[in-house]
Parts: structure tokens; sequence; C-alpha cells
């Protein structure tokens, strides 16, 4: 079985759990997910269900891609994903992924996306330093300051936190409680926040690692 989708974050609200507590909560809409491909450990080494999503006109994709997605008997996709799967049995190409088949309320979710872009950024708002004094004399007030020693090692260390880009990268946040499922509108309620902007992509998957109790009861 596929043990996750992709969808878009649209914001945050809030929602009352049954004991009362206000939950802030992500809302996530689920893309249109269609299976393409179907790979099996007899011809590709690995089972795994290819899925498309993300509709688009022909000359933005390119004839490699439409041929691919035209044999499942769909139309130009922009997006392929891969989600691998113990058996493809029970997937057809062209098949659509509901996810009321994928997820149930109160599961843990690992949610992948990518971080904002905050361009070349300082020691301070990068790593969280803390800047020097403003008043007294001080000279250093949002400086880096020593980055190592002299003659002994005579080098700065790798991984030395420094100022450079900032943002634009996968992160991934883990156990987060799937609060709601709206399958008639195509939306999901995440507890907490998760990376990326507005509209950004994001990839749900049920977590692999320790799950966390909650303590309070969704509903």
């Amino acid at each position: 079985m596929i043990n996750g989708i992709v969808g878009r974050k649209k914001g945050m609200t809030q929602v009352y759990a049954e004991d009362g507590a206000i939950l802030p909560v992500t809302v996530i809409e689920a893309e249109k997910l269609r299976v393409v491909q179907l790979k099996t450990p007899e011809k590709d080494g690995y089972a795994a269900v290819q899925l498309g999503f993300s509709d688009t006109k022909e000359h933005r994709i390119g004839k490699p891609r439409t041929g691919h997605t035209k044999k499942a008997g769909l139309g130009p996709l922009r997006r392929l994903m891969e989600f691998r799967v113990d058996s493809v049995e029970g997937y057809t190409p062209g098949q659509e992924i509901k996810i009321e088949e994928v997820f149930t309320e109160g599961e843990h979710l690992d949610v992948r996306g990518r971080s904002k872009g905050r361009g070349f950024a300082g020691t301070i708002k990068r790593h969280n330093f803390q800047r020097g004094d403003m008043t007294h004399g001080g000279m250093s007030k949002r400086e880096p300051g020593s980055i190592g020693q002299c003659a002994t090692p005579s080098r700065v260390f790798k991984g030395q936190r420094m100022s450079g880009h900032m943002g634009d990268r996968n992160v991934t946040v883990r156990n987060l409680v799937l609060v709601r499922v709206d399958p008639e509108n195509g939306y999901l309620l995440v507890r907490g926040a998760v990376p990326g902007p507005i509209n950004g992509e994001v990839v749900l998957r049920k977590t692999k690692k320790g799950v966390r109790v909650p303590k309070y009861k969704v509903g």
C-alpha cells in the first residue's frame, strides 16, 4: 500500500480537540494523483508506484514525458513521483489514488517541503548568534567574531557557522498528527507548521520512527 501523498500548503487555522483544546493546524490541499507506471523487482529491481500530478500542456513538458503518460491513458503531467510499496498488486496505470485510502485521522506523518529562501543572511539571522553591545563602547554589533585559531591549526574547521545562503532546502518535520481528512474537498489538516511557502509542494508520508502519543484527542 502507498504510504504517502503529495499536496499543496494552503495556510494555517485552528480547530478544537474533543477536550476543548485549541489546535493550530496547517491546511494541505491534496494533489490529484494518478498511477503512471508500475515498477516491479523482476524488471526494475524494486517495487514502486510512479504517480503523476499537476496537469499541463504538451509543449511545456516535451514529447518523451507526454508519451510516457499517454501509455497510462493520461494527459500531460508536469510532475512525477515514486512511492515504494511491498507489492504493486491492486494498482493499474491510470488509477486515481484517494486520500482516504492512504491516511486515516489520528495517524502520525512526516511532512517534507522546501523551506522559504532567505537569500544571503548573516550569522544572527542564519544561526541565531547573539549580537554585541550596541553601546558602552561596543565595536562589534552584528559581526560574527572569531572563526578559528592562529598558527595552529592554520585553517578554518569545516562546518564553521558563518554568513551564507539561508533557506531554499528540503526540510522534513516528523511526527505531526493528522487531525482531519476531508475527502470531499480534498483537504487534510495536520497539527503544527510545515515547511515552505503558501502553495508550496509538500510530501506527506506515514512516519517510520518512534511515534509520540499526543496529550489530546483529535475530533
